[in-house]
């Protein structure tokens, strides 16, 4: 997904950045607070260094060789735990795509320790520096992840591509892979990459899918300070996002057609929901030509406009509703993800997520014409509520940590005037909405005496930033 352009200019208000030790004892008391820990019980870190430690030593590798292939990881240039490899080449007027992806069943045993951890947790955790993760590091940032110049087993995808970029086969194996580099999203350049990224763009847009080019805000350490920004995506995030979607859409394909797996899932938008966004388009003074659907309308947005950043914010409301559906046997009532117009499914981030272990393994053992595995069939019924669970305590540890950041920067601040951004207003109360500052890079509530003129610029007063309570708030004459 995009993301606006937005940095913490040095001399701003709030710029310098907040002190890294009260950060961390925020972090901790957030940590406390909603009951979660970066550290694992005694038995599962046990568990996963032997796992580790075996595979390390070359058991239990798979037979398949596919070490010959030159994959290679685009990633955060501080990632270390990288779930996929890719190789992209040509074949005649098409494409192949190879896609490896981390292969934790060699390291987690079902119904273990391990198992039971990653069932409780369901994905990693973010927030600042912080990381909470869903496999021990020895794991998760070592014996399975991808790492350059390291024999890992893995599950590879292999997707034929036609001259448009669309898919004409689907294969999965497991096999060993060497990763040959590990390249960042900023300085990295995949041979292909942007080809293939482009023409799936074209897909998604054919089909109807749609991403919104929302905002990112990001907690970013420089030193022993913290500062908040909104990062400018480089292009190669884009094409990558959606060789991963080619992925999901792959495994999704395989799933539905063998009536046995796990989907994310996105309902359609009622019909009130989209004639409510036309009549903000119009508050917004943003044009919604009459006949132009809403994909073909987020894609004319430039949030780089104050009333069309409203705008993005404001066709959020569309996308609600995302979650799993497990299913073995009938279909779900409702299997498709409306945003990206087809079924859908999560296999690329098994470091991370739980749901794309069972997932991946569903898809391999229909490639192999295998049974599914019993453990898989088992757990499947249970996944979409306890990955509904972990996203639900993702959503609110990332957004706890965010705040106490916000908070931290803006103290020294209150009674300072900053420009910004009203992004909406309450429904049933216009005089309180969302203001979103550039400088730093904070959204946060803000009240008026008047109705807040949702798309505009104003100036507004700092009221209140307590990092005790991690609230900021800020009101405008």
């Amino acid at each position: 997904m995009d993301e606006r352009v937005m940095r913490v200019a040095p001399g701003a208000a709030g710029a310098d950045g907040a002190d890294s030790d009260d950060i961390r004892r925020g972090i901790a008391a957030i940590q406390a607070e909603q009951h979660l820990t970066p550290d694992f019980p005694a038995d599962v870190q046990a568990e996963a260094e032997r796992a580790a430690a075996r595979l390390s030593s070359g058991a239990g590798l798979p037979d398949q060789d596919l070490t010959d292939l030159p994959f290679v990881t685009l990633d955060p240039a501080s990632s270390t735990d990288l779930d996929q490899a890719m190789f992209l080449e040509r074949d005649g007027d098409g494409f192949v795509v190879h896609y490896a992806i981390a292969d934790l069943a060699a390291f987690v045993e079902p119904g273990g320790a391990l198992d039971a951890e990653t069932h409780r947790r369901g994905e990693t955790l973010y927030g600042a520096d912080s990381r909470i993760p869903l496999h021990p590091p020895v794991i998760s940032e070592g014996a399975a992840s991808l790492l350059p110049d390291q024999v890992r087993p893995a599950l590879v995808w292999t997707l034929g591509l036609d001259a448009a970029g669309a898919l004409t086969s689907t294969s999965l194996v497991r096999a060993r892979v060497r990763s040959r580099q590990k390249l960042a999203y900023e300085t990295g350049q995949v041979p292909l990459l942007e080809e293939i990224g482009t023409l799936r763009l074209q897909q998604e847009a054919a089909r109807g899918g749609v991403s919104l080019p929302m905002p990112e805000q990001e907690v970013v350490r420089d030193g022993d300070r913290w500062r908040l920004t909104y990062r400018q995506p480089a292009p190669s995030e884009a094409w990558n996002a959606q060789i991963s979607l080619l992925t999901g859409i792959a495994a999704a394909s395989l799933m539905v057609e063998h009536r046995i797996g796990i989907l994310r899932t996105l309902p359609p938008a009622p019909d009130h929901a989209v004639r409510r966004l036309r009549r903000t388009a119009k508050a917004l003074d943003v044009p919604w030509p009459d006949g132009q659907d809403y994909p073909s309308f987020v894609r004319t947005l430039d949030p780089s406009k104050p009333n069309q950043a409203a705008m993005v914010v404001a066709c959020t409301s569309l996308l609600r509703g995302a979650g799993y559906a497990a299913f073995d046997g009938n279909l779900p009532e409702q299997p498709e993800h409306a945003a990206l117009a087809t079924t859908y499914a999560h296999v690329t981030a098994p470091l991370r997520r739980l749901a794309d272990r069972y997932a991946l393994e569903v898809c391999v053992s229909l490639c192999a014409g295998t049974d599914v595995p019993e453990w898989v069939r088992t757990a499947l019924p249970e996944l979409p509520k306890q990955m509904a669970d972990a996203d639900h305590r993702a959503h609110a540890y990332e957004r706890a940590v965010v705040d106490l950041v916000e908070a931290e920067i803006l103290q020294p601040a209150v009674g300072r005037s900053f420009t910004g951004v009203v992004l909406e207003a309450d429904h049933d109360e216009p005089t309180r909405g969302v203001l979103q500052v550039a400088e730093p890079a904070v959204e946060a509530p803000v009240s008026s005496t008047q109705p807040l003129p949702v798309g505009e610029s104003v100036t507004a007063t700092l009221a209140s930033a307590d990092p005790a309570t991690r609230k900021v708030a800020f009101t405008l004459p």
